[in-house]
């Protein structure tokens, strides 16, 4: 790919984000009814190829079962609320009606509280009892010492989850995780992130991980890019991990999912992101406006309560409707933002794909107009795509 100068021995890729591009309808159609939008990983199928952000204002162990009863699977943030608070819907309720200015501040405190490792096995095995996958996120720092509660309430996801995570962290004060040690020698499945390119989510897929979370900073409560100045825009950091994958399965034989993590808030975002590469996708944002959110109308990300430096914002959505609305609908709104799953369908279906694995292989056009050709009575009534 050709670079261009940035200045005098300095030169850069351009990159994409959602935004920049386009789906090509092909020349065939199909009926959405013939759509296959499911999705595997290891030994677990699910109808929606949907992960739930492990964000405290998305994912409570009722989100969870109730994303799982819809075909998906939620991510619980073992490092996060419902495991330093026997019950943290106080917790939250301050959290949700806190000013803007002090939101941060006060949110380093309340999670000062320690994590109870006790607490750890009950939230998973909440899940577990409802019969859904059981899914759950911690930091490379504390996997090792939280394993032994993680095992022994038999987890079926683990997912090691950082604003990067690396397969060869170095560290001159402590004895890092060896993933890839770590993760063979598991039983239990292992998806790995985030990364944003090519040789990141190469060595994080030779750690022998079932998948890996692309994505650094396209989250809408996310400061990383701001704070770090890191990151990559999503429609390329795909494009890159599917690269690597095709690269890591022909080495291997071994086929590592790509999870598109953050950046997506509509149906189109969705489908973007699996014509790039993604198998599936996790989300956010759009579920932190469900009317069961434990966050109460706002989200913030897992680095925003860093006690040094926190790289994330709690940020408001309004409340549209339900999980069940969200997911898959009814819509009853224009802005493809209710239904995100019967919206993939359809644009696999417009463009003639039948599997999410075919649907890798539709054409993209770079399109900076895309969003706004036609659109100008729309914007300025502030309506369908002119929020």
């Amino acid at each position: 790919m050709a670079e261009i100068e940035i200045g005098i021995g300095k030169t850069g890729r351009r990159a994409y984000g959602f935004d920049d591009i386009a789906i090509v309808p092909s020349r065939r159609t199909r009926d959405p009814e013939d759509v296959d939008i499911s999705w595997e990983i290891d030994a677990f199928r699910f109808d929606l190829p949907v992960m739930g952000s492990a964000m405290d204002g998305v994912i409570s162990p009722a989100t969870a079962i109730e994303i799982g009863r819809l075909g998906g699977v939620g991510v619980l943030n073992l490092e996060g609320l419902w495991t330093r608070y026997d019950d943290p819907q106080a917790v939250l309720e301050e959290i949700a009606e806190l000013p803007s200015e002090k939101a941060t501040h006060r949110m380093q405190e309340l999670y000062q509280a320690p994590v109870r490792t006790e607490l750890i096995g009950d939230r998973i095995r909440e899940i577990k009892a409802a019969g859904v996958v059981s899914c759950a996120s911690v930091t490379p720092q504390r996997t090792e010492s939280f394993f032994a509660e993680i095992a022994g309430a038999e987890l079926d996801l683990l997912v090691i989850q950082g604003t990067v995570v690396s397969a060869e962290h170095v560290s001159k004060q402590v004895e890092p995780l060896n993933l890839k040690k770590f993760i063979r020698e598991l039983d239990t499945p292992v998806i790995v992130g985030g990364c944003a390119s090519y040789q990141a989510a190469l060595h994080l897929m030779r750690t022998g991980a079932a998948g890996i979370l692309v994505g650094v900073g396209p989250g809408h409560a996310c400061t990383t890019r701001g704070v770090l100045g890191i990151g990559v825009p999503q429609a390329t950091a795909i494009a890159d991990a599917r690269a690597a994958r095709m690269r890591h399965l022909d080495e291997t034989g071994v086929y590592c999912h790509v999870i598109a993590d953050g950046g997506m808030g509509t149906g189109g975002d969705i489908a973007k992101a699996i014509v790039c590469g993604a198998d599936a996708v996790m989300i956010g944002s759009p579920l932190a406006a469900a009317s069961e959110a434990p966050g109460r109308g706002h989200h913030w990300g897992m680095a925003t309560f860093h006690p040094s430096l926190p790289r994330g914002a709690r940020v408001q959505t309004d409340t549209r409707g339900s999980l069940e609305e969200i997911l898959v609908g009814p819509a009853r709104e224009n802005d493809g933002r209710l239904n995100l799953f019967g919206a993939l369908k359809t644009s696999m279906a417009t463009c003639g794909y039948e599997t999410l694995k075919e649907f890798q292989k539709a054409e993209v056009m770079v399109a900076p107009s895309l969003q706004t050709e036609g659109k100008n009575l729309q914007r300025s009534q502030g309506v369908g795509m002119g929020h």
